[in-house]
């Protein structure tokens, strides 16, 4: 999706500032499957709300710039509804680990090691904010699929990489392309 659909999306859940829409892709059930940054929001918003898609409640704060608080049109409505029917691309998996999993025959293994830790916390890490978030109650039918599917691939990568870290550690050993500890 492109990055005024996702806050077309976060805002169908209600208004919010552009950095409540940054948060709620990086920890809430976007977080999974959209990724986009500050650099694409306001630029995103900007539009939005000249097409007419969005309005804008702009509130003082002392000292600071004043807080812009987004909030749905009905036009902006349509045009997610419309959006979300479009055909789908395929899904595409982008991860530095993986990457750097793919080279494991030229690192040392202690750095594979220290990756492979490093990566089961944050998949812990993320198994707990899910958990978190589905513990109130309050989840939307989506927002349940949606939570239950990202756990579900976590618990899958996590079964997956105790279970083949050993073939990536003995990769790292054969001498002809390791790099020395």
């Amino acid at each position: 999706m492109d990055a005024k659909t996702v806050c077309l999306a976060v805002l169908s859940q209600g208004e919010a500032s552009g950095y409540e829409i940054r948060k709620s892709v990086e920890e809430g059930p976007f977080g999974h499957i959209q990724d986009i940054g500050f650099s694409s929001i306001y630029p995103a918003l900007s539009r939005l709300r000249e097409d007419g898609m969005v309005s804008v409640t702009e509130l003082a704060q002392e000292g600071r710039p004043d807080k812009k608080i987004y909030r749905l049109t009905s036009d902006g409505h349509l045009t997610l509804l419309n959006a979300l029917q479009d055909p789908t691309d395929a899904d595409r998996v982008r991860s530095d680990f993986l990457f750097r999993m793919l080279f494991a025959d030229i690192l040392p293994p202690s750095v594979i090691n220290s990756m492979i830790d490093a990566r089961m916390g944050e998949i812990q890490a993320s198994l707990t904010r899910i958990e978190a978030r589905t513990n109130g109650g309050f989840e939307s039918a989506g927002e349940a699929f949606v939570n239950g599917f990202a756990a579900t691939v976590q618990r899958a990568m996590a079964d997956y990489i105790e279970d083949n870290r050993h073939q990536l550690v003995a990769a790292a050993l054969v001498p002809s392309r390791a790099v020395a500890e």
